[in-house]
């Protein structure tokens, strides 16, 4: 059958769905329909470790993640932009990518996992900070 060949959209049309249309029909609504749409991601394309990560932001358009550090119930992502996509810092609400670590981080340890989200304007990154309860089984 050959090679799977991705299809590749413009940054400009990526950027104008992410942050315009969303924004515009989401309202006041925008950063809970957005962190509860990355966890019904997350649940559609379920990755198997965390290691499987960057390769899906990247894949995905969302940006270069890496893991900054971690300890027994938390750890800290750092996403980053790549030459293809800007991270549009400013404007974008990065709820989508909070809830789909959440829920992929949640699947893999079996424990209730939160993410939050921090905009870091000036060095044009977000770091995303994931806590979770192994006292708290799902």
């Amino acid at each position: 059958m050959g090679e799977l060949k991705m299809k590749t959209i413009p940054s400009f049309g990526y950027e104008i769905i992410r942050d315009h249309l969303l924004h515009s029909i989401l309202g006041k609504h925008e950063e809970d329909v957005l962190y509860w749409a990355g966890k019904e991601l997350a649940r559609k394309f379920p990755l198997f470790s965390s290691e499987e990560l960057p390769s899906f932001f990247t894949e995905a358009g969302w940006g270069v993640i890496t893991l900054e550090k971690e300890s027994k119930d938390e750890a800290h992502y750092v996403l980053t932009t790549t030459e293809e996509h800007s991270l549009n810092i400013e404007q974008r609400c990065f709820r989508l990518e909070a809830g789909f670590l959440a829920e992929q981080i949640q699947k893999q340890l079996g424990c209730l996992t939160e993410c939050y989200e921090e905009k870091i304007e000036k060095k044009n990154y977000v770091r995303f900070t994931l806590k979770w309860d192994l006292k708290e089984l799902v």
